[in-house]
């Protein structure tokens, strides 16, 4: 029989270890005795300090929460928070901060201590929730994050700045916006410089110059917005693979609704509805390798798509070119006074247009523009009242086509 006498001992040592823990002055024992949980940081009322940035800067190197107390609160300077793994949270929109600064400064600035001398620095994880932040016309962005990855907007308005409503500069890691209100900035509502994995879900945008902008990024997933009544034009994407724009509402900008370019490539537009633009409904104007699918297209003045000589290699397929016809011969909406159109190409090539249907339209369902276009496949498609350029297409290419 093999004998092991330190199994005899531990009993004594496990009894002996419980006591060391919970002697008197043990951590074990204050935290127990305290009630308080382990690791936990405290949570900063910016209600008991003098200023907001004061409550800012009571937060530890390790992060914390600030919550933010229902009230007005007008700044002359910008708020700024340079520390990761916070949470700055307020009452919903009874929690306003006005910036009234008129020098161009924006109201909220998070960015690493060492931004302005280490390019490599960056913060991680800040989330900004359920707050309202108003600008005027002659201050800066509204919020403005340099090189924070994981930064996490729910839930907050935006408004009135005489910049961008929301700037994210080189944000590179997963940038979230979801659930908030972006609404007439002088500027850009949304403007995404050089970030990556970028989500854009279920916000409200109105009467910004531009909606959104996303340049030089990829991997962009845009849906289910309300992009209404802009001074400029809806999205903006530049310089930008490998994203998706789907069900979202886009609707009477002054400009165009959707723009690709800058060498944008593996990128879906698709289930949108793009209404009553002024200047068109999507311009590819330097995109390739593209699908533009399932959308609507009610109302678009003169062109609801253009492919121009800068881009090919897209699939045009299963979208809805309209009027304003409710059936039985009716109209919502005089088609002079609308001009809605379909699509025209210009000197591109190798495009895919299938499935369509154009209806009602005042100007033509294929419009032909300067440089021929080569190797343009169209088939498949129903045209009524509408008039179109496909018949010059190779006969080959336009195969299986439905016309009154």
């Amino acid at each position: 029989m093999i004998r092991r006498p330190w199994l005899l001992l531990a009993p004594v040592l496990a009894v002996s270890l419980f006591a060391l823990a919970f002697a008197p002055g043990s951590r074990a024992q204050n935290n127990a005795s305290s009630g308080k949980l382990p690791g936990a940081r405290p949570t900063i009322n910016a209600a008991d300090y003098p200023t907001l940035q004061a409550a800012f800067n009571a937060l530890g190197d390790k992060g914390g929460c600030v919550r933010l107390p229902a009230g007005t609160f007008e700044i002359e300077e910008p708020l700024v928070l340079e520390t990761e793994d916070v949470l700055i949270s307020g009452e919903g929109t009874a929690t306003h901060i006005v910036n009234a600064n008129a020098d161009g400064q924006p109201a909220l600035v998070i960015r690493p201590k060492k931004h302005a001398e280490d390019a490599k620095a960056m913060l991680w994880r800040v989330q900004l929730a359920n707050f309202r932040l108003t600008g005027n016309e002659k201050s800066g962005h509204g919020v403005e994050a340099i090189r924070v990855n994981e930064i996490f907007i729910d839930g907050v308005t935006v408004s009135y700045h005489g910049g961008d409503g929301i700037r994210l500069d080189r944000c590179y890691e997963d940038p979230r916006v979801v659930n908030s209100l972006i609404t007439y900035n002088k500027q850009t509502g949304l403007s995404l410089l050089g970030c990556h994995d970028i989500v854009v879900a279920a916000n409200q945008f109105e009467e910004n110059k531009d909606a959104l902008h996303c340049l030089d990024g990829f991997n962009l997933c845009m849906t289910g917005n309300n992009v209404d009544d802009h001074l400029g034009h809806g999205v903006v994407i530049e310089n930008t693979y490998g994203s998706v724009v789907s069900g979202n509402m886009i609707e009477e900008c002054n400009g165009v609704g959707i723009i690709l370019d800058r060498d944008c490539y593996g990128i879906t537009l698709s289930a949108n509805v793009i209404a009553h633009e002024f200047a068109g409904g999507i311009e590819l104007r330097d995109a390739h390798g593209c699908s533009v699918s399932a959308n609507s297209f009610p109302l678009v003045w003169k062109r609801s798509i253009y492919v121009g000589p800068d881009s090919d290699r897209i699939a045009i397929t299963g979208n809805a070119f309209s009027g304003s016809s409710i059936g039985g011969g009716q109209t919502k909406r005089p088609i002079a006074e609308n001009h809605p159109g379909g699509i025209v190409l210009e000197g591109t090539s190798d495009i895919t247009i299938s499935g369509n249907n154009f209806s009602g339209l005042e100007m033509k369902a294929l419009a032909l523009e300067g440089a021929p276009s080569r190797r343009v496949s169209f088939t498949g498609n129903v045209l009524a009242d509408a008039k179109s350029d496909h018949e010059k297409l190779e006969a080959s290419e336009t195969a299986g086509n439905l016309a009154e």
